[in-house]
């Protein structure tokens, strides 16, 4: 059952968080994926077929959406609506039950509790697939938090990503849902969330990748929090 949180009026401050690395230990997008792409010789084959030009794509922001797409249409070729991609997910959360819910971040969702607990308007911007976070999060009692993430789409006989919540696009998708006053604190690993975490009047920098924290120093506002909450190697300061 979930636990009673006070309704946020109005006017309450809106928070966001991400999701992947900042409340759960990992990427829950590729985990989903690499899981559909196992459930079959062939999907593994052709994987591996489009992995020398999907993979590099991947890595570099501009072509990102791109890369990823190709990979969601492999594991998913055959998936004819969101219906039949949603019943996946189900069954991916509900066969990885003991390993997803240990990658949740119990400081983090500590930290989440805290707001709102205050009344605070809480959402997850994410670019995971929404149901899949939301099918996380119900582990700890939150299936009930506004979630904007990844739009997959029919794509030549599979699924496709149609709008990536990730980088700029994150912002865009969420001002389209409705979420048009200020951000008064956002929490993310990412610099693809430097849109997001600029956007913030607090930004805070949760379990980042080490090789990131002297930009994060360099384009934030002085004295901004960079925290570790419990994910293995990465780095930040303290225990939020």
């Amino acid at each position: 059952m979930s636990q009673a949180y006070p309704a946020p009026a109005s006017d309450a401050p809106l928070v966001v968080f991400d999701f992947d690395h900042t409340l759960y230990d990992g990427d829950s997008g590729s985990h989903l994926f690499k899981w559909l792409i196992e459930r079959a010789w062939w999907r593994r084959v052709l994987a591996l077929l489009v992995a020398p030009v999907a993979g590099p794509l991947v890595a570099f922001l501009p072509t990102r959406r791109a890369g990823i797409s190709v990979f969601v249409w492999v594991g998913t070729l055959g998936v004819r609506d969101r219906a039949a991609l949603d019943a996946l997910i189900d069954e991916y959360v509900a066969t990885h039950v003991q390993s997803i819910r240990a990658r949740l971040l119990p400081v983090a969702l500590a930290v989440f509790r805290r707001h709102r607990e205050a009344g605070d308007h809480v959402l997850v911007a994410t670019g995971a697939p929404p149901e899949l976070a939301r099918a996380i999060l119900a582990f700890a009692a939150h299936e009930d938090v506004p979630v904007i993430g990844t739009r997959l789409g029919p794509k030549l006989g599979g699924m496709g990503v149609q709008q990536h919540c990730h980088h700029v696009m994150k912002m865009t998708m969420l001002r389209a849902a409705g979420y048009t006053q200020p951000v008064a604190r956002a929490y993310s690993d990412s610099s693809a969330d430097l849109p997001l975490l600029h956007a913030a009047q607090q930004p805070v920098v949760v379990n980042p990748k080490p090789g990131r924290v002297a930009l994060f120093r360099r384009v934030l506002p002085p004295g901004t929090p960079i925290l570790n909450w419990g994910c293995p190697g990465r780095a930040g300061e303290g225990s939020g």
